[in-house]
């Protein structure tokens, strides 16, 4: 356990770096100069508090109006164009696609947290790493998959393979880690059902997920040790394309996520009056990357919701914990006759029934009402079954209607599960 004076020098380190950052982008970041004229100030500041008190929120539309206003890409570029060598864009889950340029550097330093994640999951030199993902232009698992290649483990890409055959692979391979999705751990699940393909006998030691909510989800993590056979399978991580790789699971292997406070300067504000908030109360995640200055990002808004408890990890540095990791997103967020609901909440009910292949909920907006309504592929029994569970747990009666099999769409990476209409005043 390291003593007061430690920490008190490990966060000094950590304000000296961030400070070099912002030495750079106060003379070069055409952005955040413009958004952020106080940043000139930053010699005067003593440390994160001054920073958190003189720096203005960032959120995904500030990035959008700056691209839309100075296309294509904007003008959130420390370095000349010829820095930059690598490009992403966003799954454009919510609003649209956004392109992002990173320099090697910063790269590199992306690589470098996902290393720390992989020595949390235990993933060592000469394991065998299968990553379920198309390697398209979104961030997605390629600092993943890079970093393992860096670590000396074999990294197996699974791009632009049928879900039959990437388990096939996974098996024949003794693959030791899979990458993926939540979604698409139980698609697997769901096609070996199909094939009547045995998942007793496999190498698997951990699914890393990420990309959604419902990695640190109990019922979630239940389903795939169930089906794999094996316990404390799932093992979560978060990150996204504008931060990087923030977090990974809790030390103890049930869920919730610890944020890598080497990387990140973390906040939890309320998201309508934008305080601070204490410990355990639901709010929205901020964030500050400390190592990505070629387009970097200053207390981003990220839209998740979370609850924090602050403390010492292991070795005695500070520790920010999100209990239960991912709860939900702000946008998400729907109002239902009085009732706030997330779609973590309705997961969380759907995966205690294994007979429900795929679920679809349906929310509809009128004169300023909302109304929901699942569709689901099973039997009437089962939907029925789903009702009941949901109104005892929520106290909402949703309806829930049967669909044939293979009615609803699959995905690989992010589920769009919520579908929301609002109809357009006559």
């Amino acid at each position: 356990m390291r003593g007061p004076g430690e920490v008190i020098n490990w966060e000094l380190q950590r304000w000296q770096k961030f400070q070099r950052n912002l030495n750079e982008l106060s003379k070069f970041n055409t952005f955040q100069k413009n958004r952020f004229p106080g940043l000139v100030d930053w010699q005067s500041w003593k440390g994160f508090d001054d920073f958190t008190k003189a720096c203005p929120l960032t959120t995904k539309v500030d990035l959008e109006k700056d691209r839309s206003s100075n296309p294509p890409n904007g003008t959130n570029f420390t370095y000349s164009p010829e820095h930059y060598v690598r490009y992403s864009k966003t799954s454009g889950t919510t609003g649209e696609p956004t392109t992002w340029m990173d320099t090697q550097k910063d790269w590199q330093w992306m690589l470098e947290n996902w290393k720390q994640i992989m020595k949390a999951a235990q993933v060592e030199a000469g394991s065998r790493c299968f990553f379920a993902f198309s390697f398209g232009p979104f961030l997605g698992f390629w600092t993943a998959y890079e970093a393992t290649v860096q670590n000396g483990c074999i990294a197996i890409p699974g791009g632009g393979q049928s879900t039959e055959a990437r388990l096939r692979i996974i098996l024949e391979n003794e693959v030791e880690y899979l990458f993926c999705t939540p979604t698409y751990a139980m698609r697997l699940i769901e096609t070996a059902k199909e094939l009547k393909i045995s998942l007793l006998n496999h190498s698997l030691k951990k699914i890393i997920v990420a990309g959604e909510c419902g990695g640190s989800v109990t019922e979630t993590r239940q389903v795939i040790d169930q089906a794999w056979a094996r316990e404390s399978l799932f093992f979560d991580h978060y990150g996204m394309t504008e931060v990087g790789p923030v977090a990974y699971e809790t030390p103890g292997g049930q869920g919730g996520l610890r944020i890598l406070l080497d990387s990140y300067h973390a906040e939890v504000i309320n998201p309508e009056s934008e305080e601070h908030l204490d410990d355990g109360e639901l709010g929205e995640l901020v964030l500050t990357p400390l190592g990505r200055v070629g387009s970097a990002i200053l207390r981003y808004r990220t839209g998740d919701l979370v609850r924090v408890k602050r403390g010492l990890d292991e070795l005695g540095h500070p520790a920010f914990d999100l209990v239960g990791g991912i709860l939900g997103r702000t946008d998400d967020m729907v109002v239902v006759r009085g009732v706030n609901l997330y779609p973590s909440a309705i997961d969380r009910i759907v995966r205690t029934f294994t007979k429900v292949a795929e679920y679809e909920v349906n929310i509809q907006e009128s004169r300023g009402m909302k109304e929901v309504a699942i569709r689901a592929e099973c039997v009437e029994s089962v939907a029925h079954a789903l009702e009941v569970a949901i109104h005892n747990a929520l106290s909402l009666r949703i309806p829930v209607h049967c669909v044939p099999p293979k009615t609803l769409p699959r995905f690989e990476m992010k589920a769009k599960r919520w579908i929301k209409q609002i109809e357009k005043p006559r």
